[in-house]
């Protein structure tokens, strides 16, 4: 199953970016993003985890999770999650109701 497909079936809506570039266009346009789900390897001029420091020092209110199978010794930006690969997907959806749940 993939990250979309998981995200609708927990009852959120799924938008998704075919690199990090297109996913701060989409934040860019959209005033509704509450979380973000991204893997550290992306296309584009930059990471997942470049993507996730972007969205930090720009949208702060923006719950970042961070997933990889590969890195091991991350810096993640201050209050991001990280979750390894493979995930369970019950795991990183009980991590967005908990994130989603607090605003």
């Amino acid at each position: 199953m993939n990250a979309v497909q998981m995200v609708e079936d927990a009852g959120y809506t799924a938008l998704e970016a075919a690199d990090a570039d297109d996913a701060i266009r989409t934040l860019k346009r959209r005033q509704d993003i509450r979380a973000v789900f991204t893997d550290v390897n992306m296309s584009g001029s930059r990471s997942g985890l470049r993507l996730a420091h972007a969205i930090r020092h720009r949208w702060p209110p923006i719950h970042v999770i961070v997933t990889s199978g590969l890195a091991t010794d991350l810096v993640l930006p201050t209050g991001a999650h990280f979750v390894r690969k493979p995930y369970e997907n019950t795991r990183v959806v009980a991590l967005l109701n908990k994130l989603l749940d607090m605003n």
